[in-house]
């Protein structure tokens, strides 16, 4: 939550600012304890136009540029107090401002970089704050950044490339739709004032499509009032978390994308453990960490059960294949990874043979997709215009006889 505060410094100046914390209590002891005066303390609405309280978000650029920013001056050894004070009075996002400030006066306080930024845990992925943890145990902070850029960036650039390859058919798809919208909404309704004057019969399909068009134009309103209404119902429907996970389970079992996904989320998991592995984080805890990272609900709820098994001694291939939950390639991979002593390298090289199938797949849907969705376009203006113009063909045929 945002608060918005009037304080008065210990030298007797007025300050005001906007500050983040889980309470209201909670921030005035902060304060307090940092010698600061409480004058006022107010909530500030956050104004939003989607459904719900919209918390107040990062942008993955900017958190990005700070890691690989602060992984330069600790390796050229500079303290990471006076690190983090160079960098928060750079940051112009209010709220990361915000964030850093707290982060650097904890820190000076004597609380780890890993326990300052778990504090704002809504705002970062646990998988950061576990790095973080992590490269303080080693003495390594630096090197576990790093490393942490590193996954963050490849993660990024598989979903921009699969958000790219569907970006023509998403532009097919609603041409499309605007299109028929026109003939339905406007070139339907002028034909129809046209043919009122006919004295003979309509054919059947320009009955069809004239009922079709007068329905939608009489009653557009109720429509997208429907529609509208639909829309937030699904929107509050998939929020919550038993629906969520029949949601994601369902996903999981379409005919060809759920075979896509399954792979997209096995590429995640395993890039994230390698990654957790590599700065030092046991498995069972690195297993943890992943099942709140998880995107998808049901993969998490199941993953959470593998944990539990190799924390009794199961090992993690065992586990895996009882769930039946991942591919049967990466449950192998992750057998030899076991037996060789080299999960973690396993663990990546996973990643990387799922992030080539998962662009092969795409391209291959792309390609299959667009020649269905123009063809498709074409069927459907073919016959709404010769439904349209069967009346004149009939008309002129009986003026030649």
């Amino acid at each position: 939550m945002e608060f918005r505060c009037r304080l008065g410094t210990p030298g007797g100046e007025i300050v005001e600012g906007v500050y983040i914390a889980d309470s209201e209590a909670r921030l005035r002891r902060e304060l307090e304890e940092k010698g600061m005066y409480v004058l006022s303390l107010q909530r500030r609405a956050a104004l939003s136009l989607s459904f719900g309280t919209r918390r107040p978000r990062i942008k993955r650029h900017e958190f990005l540029v700070f890691n690989q920013e602060l992984a330069t001056l600790l390796k050229a050894g500079m303290p990471l107090v006076q690190s983090l004070d160079i960098l928060r009075q750079r940051v112009a996002n209010p709220t990361f401002k915000t964030v850093l400030d707290s982060v650097h006066d904890r820190v000076r306080s004597g609380t780890s970089l890993s326990d300052a930024f778990s504090e704002h845990g809504a705002l970062f992925p646990a998988v950061y704050s576990a790095s973080l943890m992590a490269g303080e145990r080693s003495g390594n902070l630096d090197a576990v950044i790093r490393r942490y850029v590193a996954y963050d960036k490849i993660i990024g650039a598989v979903k921009r490339r699969t958000l790219s390859a569907l970006i023509y058919p998403a532009i097919l798809v609603t041409m499309m739709i605007i299109l028929i919208g026109i003939i339905v909404l406007r070139v339907v309704p002028a034909f129809s004032d046209f043919y009122a004057n006919f004295d003979r019969g309509l054919p059947l399909s320009t009955r069809i499509i004239v009922a079709v068009s007068n329905a939608v134009v009489s009653n557009i309103a109720f429509i997208v009032i429907g529609v509208i209404g639909v829309a937030v119902a699904a929107v509050t429907w998939s929020r919550q978390p038993a629906q969520r996970h029949r949601l994601d389970k369902w996903v999981l079992e379409l005919p060809w994308a759920g075979e896509t996904a399954r792979k997209f989320f096995t590429s995640q998991l395993a890039r994230m453990l390698a990654t957790l592995l590599g700065g030092g984080i046991p498995l069972v805890n690195a297993l943890e960490i992943s099942v709140r990272s998880l995107s998808n609900q049901h993969l998490a709820r199941e993953l959470d059960r593998v944990r539990i098994r190799v924390q009794e001694g199961q090992g993690f291939a065992a586990a895996l294949r009882e769930r039946n939950i991942f591919p049967d390639v990466a449950v192998k991979m992750v057998e030899v990874g076991e037996q060789t002593g080299a999960l973690q390298e396993m663990l990546n090289s996973l990643a990387e043979f799922y992030d080539e199938e998962i662009e092969t797949e795409v391209g291959r849907f792309i390609t299959l997709v667009e020649p269905v969705i123009l063809v498709f376009m074409g069927i459907v203006i073919a016959i709404v215009v010769l439904a349209l113009y069967m009346p004149l063909f009939e008309l002129s045929s009986v003026v030649g006889v």
